[in-house]
Protein backbone atom coordinates (compact mmCIF):
# COMPACT_ATOMS: atom_id res chain seq x y z
CA UNK A 1 0.00 0.00 0.00
CA UNK A 2 3.17 2.38 0.88
CA UNK A 3 4.37 1.46 -2.41
CA UNK A 4 1.43 2.17 -4.70
CA UNK A 5 1.25 6.41 -2.60
CA UNK A 6 4.93 6.93 -3.40
CA UNK A 7 4.28 5.61 -7.08
CA UNK A 8 1.14 8.04 -7.42
CA UNK A 9 2.87 11.27 -6.01
CA UNK A 10 4.34 13.72 -9.10
CA UNK A 11 7.68 14.22 -9.80
CA UNK A 12 10.28 16.72 -9.82
CA UNK A 13 8.59 19.98 -12.34
CA UNK A 14 10.64 20.01 -15.50
CA UNK A 15 12.44 23.25 -16.83
CA UNK A 16 9.98 23.66 -19.79
CA UNK A 17 6.98 23.76 -17.13
CA UNK A 18 8.99 26.35 -15.04
CA UNK A 19 9.34 28.42 -17.94
CA UNK A 20 5.84 28.30 -18.74
CA UNK A 21 4.99 29.20 -15.06
CA UNK A 22 7.01 32.00 -15.44
CA UNK A 23 5.47 33.02 -18.80
CA UNK A 24 1.92 32.74 -17.28
CA UNK A 25 3.06 34.60 -14.07
CA UNK A 26 4.27 37.66 -16.50
CA UNK A 27 1.06 37.61 -18.71
CA UNK A 28 -0.87 37.75 -15.81
CA UNK A 29 0.83 40.57 -13.88
CA UNK A 30 0.94 42.34 -17.25
CA UNK A 31 -2.81 42.12 -17.39
CA UNK A 32 -3.71 43.11 -13.97
CA UNK A 33 -0.88 46.68 -14.64
CA UNK A 34 -3.06 46.55 -17.97
CA UNK A 35 -6.12 46.62 -16.38
CA UNK A 36 -5.04 48.98 -13.73
CA UNK A 37 -3.88 51.54 -16.68
CA UNK A 38 -7.40 50.68 -18.96
CA UNK A 39 -9.03 51.39 -15.46
CA UNK A 40 -7.32 54.80 -14.25
CA UNK A 41 -6.40 55.90 -17.59
CA UNK A 42 -8.97 54.49 -20.66
CA UNK A 43 -11.74 57.65 -20.12
CA UNK A 44 -9.12 60.13 -20.70
CA UNK A 45 -7.57 58.27 -23.79
CA UNK A 46 -10.91 57.13 -24.91
CA UNK A 47 -11.43 61.03 -25.00
CA UNK A 48 -8.30 62.12 -26.51
CA UNK A 49 -9.27 59.67 -29.28
CA UNK A 50 -12.52 61.07 -30.37
CA UNK A 51 -11.31 64.24 -30.29
CA UNK A 52 -8.25 63.75 -32.39
CA UNK A 53 -5.90 64.56 -30.04
CA UNK A 54 -3.73 62.21 -30.02
CA UNK A 55 -2.87 61.44 -26.90
CA UNK A 56 -1.58 57.36 -25.99
CA UNK A 57 -1.74 55.47 -23.27
CA UNK A 58 2.08 55.54 -22.86
CA UNK A 59 2.26 59.28 -22.98
CA UNK A 60 -0.41 59.62 -20.34
CA UNK A 61 1.58 56.65 -18.06
CA UNK A 62 4.34 59.15 -18.61
CA UNK A 63 2.44 61.81 -17.01
CA UNK A 64 1.96 60.28 -13.88
CA UNK A 65 5.30 59.50 -13.38
CA UNK A 66 6.69 62.92 -14.57
CA UNK A 67 4.20 64.16 -11.66
CA UNK A 68 2.60 66.07 -14.50
CA UNK A 69 -1.67 65.99 -13.60
CA UNK A 70 -2.57 64.03 -17.02
CA UNK A 71 -6.53 65.33 -17.12
CA UNK A 72 -5.40 68.53 -17.18
CA UNK A 73 -3.01 68.41 -20.25
CA UNK A 74 -5.78 66.19 -22.40
CA UNK A 75 -8.73 68.20 -21.69
CA UNK A 76 -6.66 71.05 -22.44
CA UNK A 77 -5.65 69.63 -25.86
CA UNK A 78 -8.81 68.57 -26.52
CA UNK A 79 -10.25 72.50 -26.13
CA UNK A 80 -7.14 73.32 -28.33
CA UNK A 81 -8.42 71.05 -30.80
CA UNK A 82 -11.99 71.82 -30.88
CA UNK A 83 -11.39 75.36 -31.12
CA UNK A 84 -9.41 75.11 -34.36
CA UNK A 85 -6.10 74.79 -33.57
CA UNK A 86 -3.43 72.03 -34.19
CA UNK A 87 0.08 70.56 -32.99
CA UNK A 88 1.35 72.57 -35.80
CA UNK A 89 0.20 75.90 -34.22
CA UNK A 90 2.27 74.31 -30.99
CA UNK A 91 -0.05 73.12 -28.96
CA UNK A 92 2.08 69.53 -28.62
CA UNK A 93 1.64 66.83 -25.77
CA UNK A 94 5.14 67.28 -24.93
CA UNK A 95 5.09 71.59 -25.15
CA UNK A 96 1.98 71.35 -22.52
CA UNK A 97 3.93 69.13 -20.58
CA UNK A 98 6.76 71.43 -20.29
CA UNK A 99 4.85 74.11 -19.58
CA UNK A 100 2.89 72.69 -16.47
CA UNK A 101 6.52 71.61 -15.28
CA UNK A 102 7.71 74.76 -15.43
CA UNK A 103 4.81 76.26 -13.45
CA UNK A 104 2.67 77.69 -15.84
CA UNK A 105 -1.20 77.75 -16.46
CA UNK A 106 -1.77 75.67 -19.25
CA UNK A 107 -5.43 76.19 -18.97
CA UNK A 108 -5.54 79.89 -19.39
CA UNK A 109 -2.87 79.56 -22.01
CA UNK A 110 -4.71 77.57 -24.57
CA UNK A 111 -7.97 79.56 -23.84
CA UNK A 112 -5.49 82.87 -24.93
CA UNK A 113 -4.78 81.33 -27.69
CA UNK A 114 -8.18 80.56 -28.67
CA UNK A 115 -8.96 83.80 -28.02
CA UNK A 116 -6.55 85.72 -29.43
CA UNK A 117 -7.19 82.97 -33.13
CA UNK A 118 -10.82 83.84 -32.93
CA UNK A 119 -9.82 87.69 -32.81
CA UNK A 120 -7.41 87.01 -35.64
CA UNK A 121 -4.39 88.66 -33.45
CA UNK A 122 -1.28 87.19 -34.21
CA UNK A 123 0.11 85.28 -30.83
CA UNK A 124 2.05 82.44 -30.99
CA UNK A 125 2.30 79.55 -28.31
CA UNK A 126 5.54 80.36 -27.48
CA UNK A 127 4.72 83.80 -27.20
CA UNK A 128 1.95 83.08 -25.08
CA UNK A 129 4.02 80.55 -22.84
CA UNK A 130 6.31 83.17 -21.94
CA UNK A 131 3.70 86.45 -21.15
CA UNK A 132 2.48 83.21 -18.40
CA UNK A 133 5.42 82.38 -17.40
CA UNK A 134 6.30 86.24 -16.93
CA UNK A 135 3.42 86.56 -14.17
CA UNK A 136 1.29 88.21 -16.81
CA UNK A 137 -2.09 86.99 -17.00
CA UNK A 138 -1.85 86.52 -20.78
CA UNK A 139 -5.88 85.50 -21.26
CA UNK A 140 -6.62 89.08 -19.64
CA UNK A 141 -4.25 90.67 -22.16
CA UNK A 142 -5.64 89.10 -24.91
CA UNK A 143 -9.18 89.99 -23.80
CA UNK A 144 -8.14 93.74 -23.10
CA UNK A 145 -6.52 93.62 -26.40
CA UNK A 146 -9.93 93.08 -28.24
CA UNK A 147 -11.85 94.97 -25.66
CA UNK A 148 -9.76 98.29 -24.11
CA UNK A 149 -10.72 99.01 -21.11
CA UNK A 150 -10.53 102.21 -18.77
CA UNK A 151 -8.26 102.96 -16.23
CA UNK A 152 -9.16 105.48 -13.65
CA UNK A 153 -6.48 108.69 -13.00
CA UNK A 154 -5.47 108.63 -10.15
CA UNK A 155 -6.63 105.27 -8.56
CA UNK A 156 -9.74 105.97 -6.24
CA UNK A 157 -7.82 102.52 -4.22
CA UNK A 158 -4.73 104.60 -3.75
CA UNK A 159 -6.36 107.47 -1.57
CA UNK A 160 -6.10 110.04 -3.83
CA UNK A 161 -9.85 111.00 -5.91
CA UNK A 162 -7.98 113.74 -7.80
CA UNK A 163 -4.90 115.23 -9.90
CA UNK A 164 -4.09 118.30 -8.30
CA UNK A 165 -2.22 121.16 -10.29
CA UNK A 166 -1.64 124.94 -10.09
CA UNK A 167 -2.00 127.60 -12.89
CA UNK A 168 0.45 130.49 -13.25
CA UNK A 169 -1.50 132.68 -11.62
CA UNK A 170 -1.87 130.48 -8.01
CA UNK A 171 -5.11 128.94 -8.42
CA UNK A 172 -5.41 124.89 -7.89
CA UNK A 173 -6.98 122.41 -9.94
CA UNK A 174 -8.50 119.35 -8.60
CA UNK A 175 -8.60 117.01 -11.80
CA UNK A 176 -10.31 113.37 -12.68
CA UNK A 177 -9.25 111.69 -15.68
CA UNK A 178 -10.29 108.38 -17.49
CA UNK A 179 -7.86 106.78 -19.93
CA UNK A 180 -8.43 104.39 -22.52
CA UNK A 181 -5.70 101.29 -22.86
CA UNK A 182 -5.72 98.40 -25.39
CA UNK A 183 -2.73 96.03 -24.68
CA UNK A 184 0.39 95.62 -26.74
CA UNK A 185 0.73 92.15 -26.87
CA UNK A 186 4.19 92.41 -28.45
CA UNK A 187 5.48 94.89 -25.77
CA UNK A 188 3.62 92.88 -23.10
CA UNK A 189 6.71 90.70 -21.56
CA UNK A 190 9.33 93.19 -19.97
CA UNK A 191 6.41 96.27 -20.39
CA UNK A 192 5.51 98.90 -17.58
CA UNK A 193 2.02 98.07 -15.84
CA UNK A 194 -1.00 100.54 -15.29
CA UNK A 195 0.58 102.31 -12.30
CA UNK A 196 3.14 103.54 -14.85
CA UNK A 197 0.75 104.70 -17.27
CA UNK A 198 -1.27 106.38 -14.23
CA UNK A 199 1.84 108.04 -13.38
CA UNK A 200 2.63 109.47 -16.18
CA UNK A 201 -0.84 111.24 -17.51
CA UNK A 202 -0.81 112.40 -13.73
CA UNK A 203 2.19 114.11 -14.48
CA UNK A 204 1.38 115.00 -18.01
CA UNK A 205 -1.64 117.12 -16.40
CA UNK A 206 -0.18 118.44 -13.86
CA UNK A 207 3.05 119.99 -16.27
CA UNK A 208 -0.52 121.55 -18.45
CA UNK A 209 -1.95 123.33 -15.82
CA UNK A 210 1.27 124.37 -13.98
CA UNK A 211 2.31 125.85 -17.75
CA UNK A 212 -1.62 127.67 -18.53
CA UNK A 213 -1.52 131.37 -17.69
CA UNK A 214 -4.66 131.60 -15.80
CA UNK A 215 -7.19 128.71 -14.47
CA UNK A 216 -9.94 130.06 -16.83
CA UNK A 217 -8.05 128.63 -20.21
CA UNK A 218 -8.16 125.50 -18.63
CA UNK A 219 -11.92 125.41 -17.23
CA UNK A 220 -12.69 126.73 -21.09
CA UNK A 221 -10.54 124.46 -22.83
CA UNK A 222 -10.60 120.78 -21.02
CA UNK A 223 -9.45 118.69 -24.14
CA UNK A 224 -6.24 120.91 -24.25
CA UNK A 225 -5.09 118.87 -21.41
CA UNK A 226 -5.74 115.31 -23.68
CA UNK A 227 -4.10 117.12 -26.35
CA UNK A 228 -0.80 117.63 -24.67
CA UNK A 229 -0.87 114.83 -22.86
CA UNK A 230 -1.13 112.51 -26.05
CA UNK A 231 1.63 114.36 -27.52
CA UNK A 232 4.29 113.28 -25.12
CA UNK A 233 4.20 109.70 -25.93
CA UNK A 234 3.16 108.33 -22.72
CA UNK A 235 2.40 104.77 -23.31
CA UNK A 236 6.08 104.27 -25.04
CA UNK A 237 7.84 101.66 -22.97
CA UNK A 238 4.34 100.00 -21.60
CA UNK A 239 2.70 97.41 -21.83
CA UNK A 240 -0.44 99.25 -23.33
CA UNK A 241 -1.57 101.55 -26.12
CA UNK A 242 -2.90 104.86 -24.77
CA UNK A 243 -6.25 105.44 -26.76
CA UNK A 244 -7.78 107.94 -25.55
CA UNK A 245 -7.51 110.10 -22.55
CA UNK A 246 -10.64 111.95 -21.48
CA UNK A 247 -11.27 114.90 -18.85
CA UNK A 248 -14.06 113.18 -16.64
CA UNK A 249 -14.14 116.39 -13.97
CA UNK A 250 -12.17 119.34 -13.04
CA UNK A 251 -12.81 121.51 -9.98
CA UNK A 252 -11.45 125.04 -9.08
CA UNK A 253 -9.40 124.33 -5.42
CA UNK A 254 -7.78 127.17 -3.25
CA UNK A 255 -6.15 129.77 -4.01
CA UNK A 256 -2.24 128.42 -3.63
CA UNK A 257 -0.61 131.72 -4.95
CA UNK A 258 -2.69 133.77 -2.13
CA UNK A 259 -1.71 131.30 0.39
CA UNK A 260 1.67 131.47 -0.11
CA UNK A 261 2.03 134.64 -0.35
CA UNK A 262 0.01 135.48 2.90
CA UNK A 263 2.21 132.65 4.43
CA UNK A 264 5.25 133.94 3.31
CA UNK A 265 4.18 137.88 4.71
CA UNK A 266 3.42 136.38 8.11
CA UNK A 267 6.34 134.74 7.84
CA UNK A 268 8.49 138.58 7.12
CA UNK A 269 6.50 139.88 9.50
CA UNK A 270 7.92 137.56 12.51
CA UNK A 271 11.44 138.33 10.90
CA UNK A 272 10.84 141.51 11.52
CA UNK A 273 9.32 141.87 14.81
CA UNK A 274 12.38 139.61 16.10
CA UNK A 275 15.08 141.92 14.63
CA UNK A 276 13.27 144.61 15.88
CA UNK A 277 13.16 143.12 19.41
CA UNK A 278 16.87 141.92 18.97
CA UNK A 279 17.85 146.21 18.19
CA UNK A 280 15.50 146.44 21.25
CA UNK A 281 17.32 144.39 23.83
CA UNK A 282 20.30 145.47 22.50
CA UNK A 283 19.45 148.88 22.80
CA UNK A 284 18.46 148.50 26.63
CA UNK A 285 21.62 146.54 26.87
CA UNK A 286 23.49 149.70 25.77
CA UNK A 287 21.50 151.67 28.15
CA UNK A 288 22.25 149.95 31.01
CA UNK A 289 26.19 149.85 30.05
CA UNK A 290 25.84 153.57 29.73
CA UNK A 291 24.00 154.00 33.33
CA UNK A 292 26.96 151.60 34.20
CA UNK A 293 29.47 153.68 33.11
CA UNK A 294 27.91 156.71 34.66
CA UNK A 295 27.49 155.56 37.94
CA UNK A 296 31.28 154.55 37.52
CA UNK A 297 32.65 157.79 36.15
CA UNK A 298 30.38 159.44 39.66
CA UNK A 299 31.98 157.40 41.70
CA UNK A 300 35.73 158.36 40.46
CA UNK A 301 34.49 161.72 40.71
CA UNK A 302 33.73 161.58 44.21
CA UNK A 303 36.79 159.57 45.35
CA UNK A 304 38.57 162.56 43.67
CA UNK A 305 36.23 164.93 45.42
CA UNK A 306 37.36 162.74 48.71
CA UNK A 307 40.62 164.23 48.26
CA UNK A 308 40.57 167.71 47.90
CA UNK A 309 40.27 167.86 52.32
CA UNK A 310 43.39 165.72 52.49
CA UNK A 311 45.50 167.76 49.62
CA UNK A 312 44.42 170.63 51.82
CA UNK A 313 45.52 169.39 55.14
CA UNK A 314 48.64 168.77 53.16
CA UNK A 315 49.38 172.28 52.05
CA UNK A 316 48.28 173.24 55.26
CA UNK A 317 51.44 171.37 56.42
CA UNK A 318 53.72 172.36 54.19
CA UNK A 319 52.82 175.91 54.38
CA UNK A 320 51.65 176.32 50.88
CA UNK A 321 48.16 177.18 51.79
CA UNK A 322 47.37 180.32 54.44
CA UNK A 323 44.28 180.21 56.20
CA UNK A 324 43.00 183.48 54.66
CA UNK A 325 43.28 181.63 51.00
CA UNK A 326 41.25 178.98 52.69
CA UNK A 327 38.28 180.83 53.44
CA UNK A 328 38.68 182.47 50.38
CA UNK A 329 38.58 178.84 48.84
CA UNK A 330 35.59 178.64 51.29
CA UNK A 331 33.70 181.12 49.98
CA UNK A 332 33.95 180.55 46.74
CA UNK A 333 32.50 176.82 47.22
CA UNK A 334 29.55 178.27 49.10
CA UNK A 335 28.72 180.87 46.46
CA UNK A 336 28.99 178.15 44.02
CA UNK A 337 26.67 175.76 45.91
CA UNK A 338 24.15 178.64 46.48
CA UNK A 339 23.83 179.45 42.65
CA UNK A 340 23.54 176.01 41.59
CA UNK A 341 20.97 175.70 44.30
CA UNK A 342 19.17 178.46 42.74
CA UNK A 343 19.59 177.05 39.26
CA UNK A 344 18.18 173.35 40.07
CA UNK A 345 21.97 172.04 39.85
CA UNK A 346 23.13 171.26 42.62
CA UNK A 347 25.57 168.85 43.34
CA UNK A 348 24.02 167.04 45.89
CA UNK A 349 20.70 167.17 43.34
CA UNK A 350 22.69 165.61 40.60
CA UNK A 351 23.94 162.75 42.53
CA UNK A 352 20.58 161.86 44.72
CA UNK A 353 18.82 161.94 41.06
CA UNK A 354 21.29 159.80 39.88
CA UNK A 355 21.04 157.30 42.99
CA UNK A 356 16.65 157.01 42.03
CA UNK A 357 17.13 156.80 38.55
CA UNK A 358 19.59 153.52 38.99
Amino acid sequence: MIDSVIAQQPGPISTPQMIFFAILAMIVIAGLIGAILMTKYFALWIQAKFSEARVTLIELVGMSLRKVNPTLIVRSKIMAIQAGLSEKDGITTRSLEAHYLAGGNVPNVVRALIAANRADIPLSYKRAAAIDLAGRNVLDAVQTSVNPKVIDCPDPTKGRQTIDGIAKNGIQLKVKARVTVRTNIDRLVGGATEETIIARVGEGIVTTIGSAESHNLVLENPDSISKRVLEKGLDAGTAFEILSIDIADIDVGDNIGANLQAAQAEADTRVARAKAEERRAFAVAMEQEMLAAVQENRAKVMLSEAEIPLAIAEAFRKGNLGVTDYYNLRNIQADTEMRSSIAGTSPNNTRREAVNNS
